[in-house]
């Protein structure tokens, strides 16, 4: 397994919060031992590991963000050139009224033009732990709460 690929298994471990759910295709003791091997050519511990889930130490809620930072300039990289594919699970939470309304009459269009692509969508107006319910975005209206999230007007 090469480094970007370490990374995406890194990154997924990290959004699932398991390695079972990590879904990339790898029996999970394969996914463990790669990590094993992330931890030790990098000489620090990047998880904490019970019987029930997965979280970042220090180290590896630092070496997350610069991994995903480093994923998306590659995917962008590379998306600019030939075909490219979208496929994979996308999570969405959104309130229930602005489903109905705006995501759902629109949703047989995308997976048409999309056929890889999977998309979950969760109800709710609560604030969302993105990274612990291993959800893509959020969809909200009006004021965003005092929060750590990262907003862009839609619309």
């Amino acid at each position: 397994m090469d480094r970007f690929d370490s990374m995406r298994l890194f990154t997924r471990v990290v959004e699932r919060r398991s390695f079972t759910a990590a879904d990339l295709g790898l029996p999970r003791s394969s996914a463990t031992a790669a990590i094993k091997q992330l931890e030790e050519r990098l000489g620090v511990q990047l998880l904490r590991r019970t019987t029930r889930h997965v979280t970042t130490t220090l180290d590896g809620e630092a070496y997350y963000q610069r991994c995903i930072g480093i994923l998306a300039d590659i995917e962008d990289a590379e998306g600019g050139f030939g075909a490219h594919e979208v496929r994979g699970r996308l999570s969405v939470d959104v309130n229930g009224h602005m489903a109905r309304t705006f995501l759902l009459p629109e949703l047989p269009a995308l997976l048409a033009r999309y056929p890889g692509l999977t998309v979950h969508i969760g109800e709710g107006d609560r604030l969302v732990d993105l990274v612990r319910e291993g959800v893509d975005c959020v969809i909200r209206a009006g004021t965003l709460p005092d929060s750590d999230m990262i907003v862009r007007r839609l619309g």
